[in-house]
């Protein structure tokens, strides 16, 4: 049976989790990354287009 790919917040979790940072820490950064995700409605980055790429220079 094939596994779907883990998603975005899954594998931050993991990552944190390989890094044995705290519990606290890694449930601050899903939340911020959670408010990031919902401040901007949702959209891909490739669908931000150049404005994500101005913030990311």
């Amino acid at each position: 049976m094939e596994q779907l790919p883990k998603k975005l917040l899954e594998q931050v979790s993991d990552v944190i989790r390989l890094k044995h940072y705290s519990y606290k820490t890694e449930k601050s950064y899903i939340n911020w990354i959670k408010r990031y995700i919902l401040f901007h409605n949702k959209r891909h980055p490739r669908e931000m287009g150049s404005s994500l790429r101005k913030a990311l220079d």
